[in-house]
């Protein structure tokens, strides 16, 4: 058989990456991996500021510590017979708790404990603290009595179940469910256990024939495979209805009787039958609807499980109740685990509303501090961020139980957070000033603070007033990340949240013990609050911060206060220092943590350099609040150092005599030197960056011992050398003269800060830093992204990945115009097609984002759906005169709400929206293209811009509708109809908050996975593994079973069973990355289309043909939906589709997919290119 003869060279001709030029082709699938796996693998590093640099054999050695070995336990229940399972020294005996509630025949079983020889085991001690335990030992499950805490548990555990198969509250944005679809194109069956059913049958016809809309050339997008119809959801029905019981709670005398709760419950059969839930457990009492009778029914059952007594009750449930729960064991736990946070999904089918009587209770108790289900008890969430930063970090397991609980609590926060912010918004918190005007209402709940992004009390006036209020919490946030990231012990942050919602920006923190009982002058002892007038300092605080101020590149300088005396500052004068009633040093405020940007920061008197001047900066912004990114700050000093090498190497060079006593040492440097100088006379240039990694290591190293032999013995390195350092130090703006050391003075620029007179060269010359870096962003970061996207190593398919390939760069989105500027003047523009159009997609949707959100502020609740669909047909509908339905009340009611109006967080005229017209919209987007992003937008309609930029009206709802927060329904929308709009009000399923957070993260595991990649870089691979293996445990131990990291890891795993000729253990680990892109970063979600493109791979090397298209269908399916026709990923996915085709004999559909791919290959890589040859 073709395929057959085919496989062999499959892995060679059908590498899931592209070949490198330079390599023969027998070598493409290795080059091709490396090649994009420094790219696939950017992402977790993000945010890994320096990670603790331990010797690397000494943290193996330590991991090794913590891998003891797993032992077998026997578990005796009631009624079953007895089972073995495997268990960990290291895990907790509440980890059996869980594997038994999971177990499909001890699932029904939450109230009980486990005793080793008579004794009860303490649920939160680790198994290897536990006498007598060990392998072989009987563990016996004894049932306990219930309280009205473990029979609420019990309850909502069997509603949990019965749900289990119910994908309503992942559409709906709940609990930390979400969509996987990767079952429905497997069949389920992968691996092993699919081999085996498909021996037979592959040699048999495969029906090969691909959808009609995503065979190239075809111009149709549906959007209901986005989600296609699980078999498995049409879950089997249990109970009609199972709800709490009007009679709650139990009156006195039956509370003396041991009543906890009472149940009703409708059974298929129609039985309506009311259950009391007891101490001892459950049975029927007497009561109806209408009359109460507590005693027991007859024949009375008693059973200490709910699904027992219903499975007595009621045949149906019992045979619908089992079947659930082996359909729930079967399917993947990668598809039933919660997410850390929760993920948002644009789209959903219409869900029929099921009466569902746990929901319903926990949206009437708003679930306060209901987190473990502890009613009633609200967590105190700064005690709890701050007590898990204390934990102690001296070794690996402490490291990993510390990072673990600080990941716990920050993901419980950031649900809390987000959960309180939709309420504050939807008006069900009362503010803690409630008599002050709406916008200026302070809010808590659940022990956090929020507050609402406006300029209130002229705060922000000399920034840009609410646009500054809009943009300062999200520059707080960056400032909690890297001041978290940092991990200074004894200076604390804030547990801060920011939540887009309905048009408002919510900030939500934690509390700072005693701040509510003073007022904040008195609290204040660092830092200013009326932006640098009154300045105070403390030496304590200057002493933390110190220890930041070189990870930050923070320079401690002295301001002037209003009594003209110098106060010194190691950060920015906003940065405000607060010893709460705990004791603790905190700091907030760190809204200016980063230097300012000043391409967007127009200064009287101040002169540009020359490379932002002739593009046109400095601009005007509409804040002044504008700062570099960390990302930026970092890769200019990385900058500045190479500059400072070739500097100093270049001047050693000419003075070789001065350093007799390492000779060697310096012809290394020499040779190095010499042969980049020639490069880096220019370094302005854009092959800098290219450079970077070529450099010696040996003049690195011989530098390094330079500078520190001269700050250590300034008399034995030779004076000569010295004026070496010191001239090199001085050329790139070093702040110490001896070695290189750059630092920012954050208060430069900054609106009434004032320097004393003995800082004024010192001033001069951060003036000149911060000019020499906003020239980098554009002479250096900006040309090494396109050079990037033009080699490929960048390939954004839609604007989520564009702003995270900007921001890895330390480019901001407000440069977009002029990136869209360079790319145009690009001398081959077809080359950067695709870029140029998510490119011009990002500025009209990101500019739309900016007005939706105003017009979302003018509109009341009752008003939302049919104020959204309205905005859509406005920006998305060829219909010309799209008009808005009022709700028919809003009419009526309008006198009473005169009354009310600075209630409601909406302008007086509630129906302004209604008027906006189409033309209005896009003449709004363009100017707003052009006064944020400098981007002049030539359209006057939706077909216009479509026509224009090739863009697709699919892919610009999708990223308006991610970006905003909105999910419409499931169905194929007609964008092009003249005669009716797109979108009815039925059509707006709901609207999402977007959240923004810090992602704490895994040091140490992160450590592991880079040694693991750099290991696989030099080509050894086996160590390699091992070391991302590792990893892998470390990231499983703190972040759990799902995480965007751990998804990179099993990425990585995969790929290298696979060059090692693992097929089988290729396909699993792919498994659960492609499970984990879906569940953590969404069904469409550009990484999610590659993961699938390497589980299809890996399917074919193990004969699954069928399988393997399947897959490759779903990712060209998305690719088409996220970005259309013609992008360069598409050519290696058809000639993948192509190759697969041939393979089984499909020869005229195979040509077209192939002919597709060599099109879209000559168009990226030029005729010429090994690419298009090797087609």
């Amino acid at each position: 058989m073709v395929s057959k003869t085919e496989e062999p060279g499959a892995p060679a001709h059908c590498p899931d990456q592209r070949p490198c030029c330079e390599h023969p082709s027998s070598m493409t699938l290795m080059n091709g991996d490396e090649a994009h796996e420094h790219r696939a693998e950017v992402e977790p590093k993000q945010n890994g500021h320096d990670v603790g640099e331990q010797a690397e054999d000494g943290s193996e050695q330590e991991v090794i510590v913590i891998q003891d070995t797993g032992f077998t336990v026997k578990i005796q229940v009631p009624g079953i017979e007895t089972f073995s399972i495997q268990v960990s020294p290291q895990e907790m005996v509440q980890e059996i708790h869980q594997v038994l509630m999971d177990r499909e025949d001890t699932c029904h079983r939450t109230c009980f404990s486990l005793q080793l020889d008579g004794n009860v085991l303490d649920n939160f001690a680790e198994l290897k603290t536990i006498e007598g335990f060990e392998e072989g030992s009987v563990l016996k499950v004894v049932e306990e009595p219930y309280t009205v805490r473990e029979a609420r548990i019990h309850v909502r555990h069997i509603r949990d179940l019965l749900k289990s198969l119910d994908p309503s509250d992942a559409f709906n944005g709940v609990d930390c469910n979400s969509l996987s679809f990767l079952s429905v194109f497997t069949e389920g069956d992968l691996g092993e256990s699919g081999k085996k059913k498909k021996k037979g049958i592959e040699l048999e016809q495969i029906d090969c024939t691909p959808p009609e809309n995503i065979l190239p050339g075809s111009k149709e997008r549906p959007l209901c495979p986005l989600q296609p119809q699980n078999k498995d959801w049409k879950p089997l029905q249990c109970l009609k209805v199972f709800t709490m019981s009007g009679w709650n709670p139990p009156p006195g005398n039956r509370k003396m009787h041991g009543d906890l709760m009472y149940l009703y419950v409708i059974t298929m059969e129609d039985r309506h039958v009311s259950i009391t839930a007891s101490t001892r457990g459950f049975y029927l009492n007497q009561s109806t609807a209408y009359t109460f009778n507590p005693k027991p029914a007859n024949p009375s059952f008693l059973s200490h499980s709910l699904v027992e007594l219903l499975n007595q009750v009621s045949l149906i449930f019992k045979k619908n109740f089992a079947a659930l729960q082996k359909k729930r064991v079967q399917r993947h736990p990668f598809e039933r685990i919660a997410t850390p946070f929760q993920l948002y999904s644009w789209t959903a089918p219409q869900v029929e509303h099921a009466m569902d009587c746990v929901r319903a209770e926990d949206a009437y108790t708003s679930r306060l501090g209901y987190e473990e289900h502890i009613p009633g008890q609200t967590r105190d969430w700064n005690e709890e961020l701050q007590t898990t930063r204390e934990l102690p970090r001296k070794n690996l397991p402490e490291r990993l139980l510390r990072e673990r609980a600080i990941f716990k609590v920050h993901s419980d926060f950031t649900a809390a957070a987000t959960r309180g912010a939709m309420a504050v918004i939807d008006g069900n918190v009362m503010a803690i000033n409630p008599s002050e005007e709406t916008k200026m209402q302070m809010f808590i709940w659940n022990n956090i603070f929020f507050s609402l992004g406006f300029d209130v009390r002229d705060h922000y006036k000399d920034f840009g007033g609410d646009s500054a209020a809009y943009v300062s919490p999200t520059n707080d946030l960056n400032g909690v990340r890297t001041y978290n990231a940092v991990d200074v012990e004894g200076l604390y942050t804030l547990g801060t949240v920011v939540v887009d919602y309905r048009g408002y920006r919510v900030t939500a923190q934690s509390i700072i013990p005693g701040i509510l009982e003073r007022e904040q002058e008195q609290s204040v002892i660092y830092g200013s609050i009326d932006f640098g007038k009154t300045v105070v300092s403390h030496p304590k605080y200057l002493e933390l911060l110190e220890k930041t101020s070189r990870p930050l590149k923070i320079l401690k300088h002295k301001v002037l206060n209003d009594k003209e005396e110098e106060v010194e500052l190691c950060s920015s004068v906003e940065c405000k220092g607060i010893i709460g009633n705990d004791g603790r040093h905190y700091i907030l405020d760190l809204l200016r943590t980063f230097p300012p940007d000043l391409n967007f920061l127009p200064i009287e008197g101040e002169d540009m350099p020359e490379d932002c001047k002739k593009m046109g900066f400095p601009k005007e912004h509409r804040h002044k609040l504008c700062c570099l990114r960390q990302e930026l700050v970092d890769a200019f000093v990385e900058h500045r150092y190479l500059l400072f090498m070739k500097m100093a190497a270049m001047q050693l060079m000419q003075q070789k005599t001065s350093l007799r006593e390492k000779p060697v040492a310096l012809e290394n440097g020499e040779a190095a030197a010499s042969s980049d100088s020639s490069a880096q006379s220019e370094p302005q240039e854009k092959s800098q960056s290219a450079d970077k990694p070529v450099d010696s290591i040996d003049e690195e190293a011989q530098l390094k011992e330079l500078e520190e032999s001269v700050a250590a013995h300034n008399e034995t390195v030779d004076l000569k050398s010295k004026e070496v350092i010191r001239k090199a130090c001085q050329a790139v703006g070093s702040v110490s003269e001896t070695s290189f050391d750059i630092r920012f003075n954050p208060d430069i620029f900054s609106p009434g800060v004032r320097f004393p007179e003995s800082a004024q060269l010192e001033v001069f010359d951060q003036k000149q830093l911060l000019k020499d870096a906003a020239a980098f962003v554009l002479s250096c970061q900006i040309p090494c992204l396109i050079k990037d996207c033009l080699d490929h190593n960048v390939v954004p398919m839609d604007g989520a990945t564009l702003a995270e390939a900007m921001h890895q760069r330390g480019i901001n989105m407000r440069y977009l115009g002029k990136v869209i500027d360079i790319v145009k003047k690009f001398p081959v523009p077809s080359q950067l097609d695709h870029v140029y159009k998510i490119l011009i997609s990002e500025a009209i949707t990101r500019s739309a984002k900016h007005i939706f959100k105003t017009y979302l502020q003018g509109v009341e609740l009752s008003g939302l759906s049919a104020a959204i669909s309205h905005f859509l047909n406005c920006f998305l509908s060829s219909f010309p005169n799209s008009v808005a339905h009022l709700p028919a009340d809003e009419l009526v009611s309008k006198k009473k709400n005169k009354k009310r109006k600075n209630r409601n967080l909406s302008s007086a005229d509630n129906t302004a929206w209604s008027s906006v017209t189409p033309q209005e919209l896009w003449k709004n987007i363009c100017s707003e293209a052009k006064a944020y992003f400098d981007f002049s937008l030539e359209c006057e309609n939706v077909d216009q811009a479509v026509e224009m930029y090739n863009l697709q009206k699919i892919s610009l709802l999708r990223e308006i509708g991610i970006k905003v927060g909105i999910q419409v329904l499931l169905k194929e929308y007609n964008f092009d109809n003249r005669h009716k709009p797109t979108f009815t009000e039925e059509d707006i399923l709901n609207i999402f908050p977007v959240v923004k957070h810090v992602n704490p993260k895994a040091s140490d595991a992160f450590h592991f996975f880079q040694s693991g990649q750099a290991k696989v870089q030099q080509g050894f691979l086996k160590e390699g593994c091992e070391l991302i293996n590792e990893a892998l445990n470390l990231f499983n131990n703190v972040y759990g079973a799902m995480h965007v990291e751990i998804c990179a890891c099993l990425r990585l795993l995969a790929r290298l069973n696979y060059i090692m000729g693992d097929y089988s253990e290729a396909l699993s680990n792919q498994q659960k990355a492609v499970l984990m892109s879906e569940r953590i970063l969404g069904t469409e979600h550009p990484s999610t289309i590659q993961e699938y493109m390497h589980l299809a791979l890996y399917c074919f090397a193990n004969n699954q043909l069928s399988i393997a298209l399947n897959l490759l269908y779903r990712a060209r399916y998305l690719m088409l939906l996220v970005f259309g026709e013609g992008h360069p990923e598409m050519a290696l996915l058809d000639s993948n589709i192509g190759l697969v085709l041939h393979g089984v004999m499909e020869y005229d559909l195979s040509l077209r997919f192939l002919e597709n791919a060599l099109n879209v290959n000559s168009k990226f890589h030029g005729a010429k290119s090994l690419k298009v040859a090797l087609r």
